[in-house]
């Protein structure tokens, strides 16, 4: 009996929607990160400055393009949501959530590229 109420956790837009979810979490962890950072500058430009210098590191750069991956999977998850409440069509919801997740992949690896 339970077991057929979870048989939607394997499909495409079930995992669609947790990656949204967890990526809205995990940016919703690094917004006070990213207000800290912004407070260094508050303190002297010094403080600021080593902490660019260490955030020039290839680490840190991979780590900013996976922020950059769960911003773009997060803002085409919610546009996605936008289409499903308020558009009429359900077809192709599959396809949109795979078009969502190859497109934040490649603007994860373009920045990346420039990054790097």
């Amino acid at each position: 009996m339970i077991e057929h109420g979870l048989r939607h956790r394997g499909s495409a837009l079930w995992i669609a929607a947790m990656v949204h979810r967890l990526s809205g979490l995990a940016l919703a962890i690094f917004l006070p990160v990213h207000f800290f950072v912004l407070g260094l500058s508050f303190h002297g430009g010094a403080r600021l400055d080593s902490f660019l210098r260490w955030s020039d590191q290839p680490l840190v750069k991979l780590a900013e393009g996976g922020l950059v991956f769960l911003l773009t999977v997060h803002l085409l998850g919610g546009l996605r949501v936008l289409v499903i409440e308020n558009l009429d069509w359900r077809d192709g919801q599959k396809q949109l959530a795979t078009l969502a997740a190859a497109v934040s992949a490649v603007v994860a690896f373009v920045f990346l590229v420039r990054v790097f």
